[in-house]
């Protein structure tokens, strides 16, 4: 998982290309081996040989949208394990009816998303428990 070994792969499917650069930027300097695609097309092709470890998915994007590579990617072989993390410029509310059935990691609005909170939920989907960062679970004894 270090850069030096087998780190591990994200696709990044965003249509603002200064927001990608600065996602795969961010992402790549905490050890991620990411892939950037412009539109939907493109983004079914680069996952499906890449076989990433997540996916950050805007809805809105060229071609194919993000709720229907969502939708190839749950009904295809290659695809249904993948976890998928939706950041979008729709709220959660207006964004496709049946993302979350879909089975996503979570959602985020793109305007309310620091970079800081990027690298957080990509660390808190892809890291081991064992590593994972200012997170605490409050355990109750039985």
């Amino acid at each position: 998982m270090d850069q030096f070994g087998l780190s591990q792969k994200i696709v990044i499917v965003e249509d603002n290309t200064s927001l990608a650069d600065i996602y795969k930027t961010r992402l790549e300097l905490l050890g991620y081996k990411c892939f950037v695609a412009y539109d939907g097309k493109t983004a079914l092709a680069l996952i499906e040989r890449e076989m990433p470890n997540l996916v950050l998915l805007d809805l809105m994007v060229p071609k194919v949208a993000g709720d229907q590579i969502l939708e190839i990617m749950r009904g295809s072989a290659w695809g249904k394990g993948i976890p998928v993390f939706i950041i979008s410029n729709l709220n959660e509310s207006d964004a496709p009816v049946g993302l979350r059935n879909l089975g996503i990691e979570g959602y985020a609005v793109k305007a309310n998303l620091s970079n800081d909170q990027l690298d957080q939920l990509v660390d808190n989907i892809l890291k081991p428990a064992d590593q994972k960062e200012d997170i605490v679970l409050e355990t109750k004894d039985p």
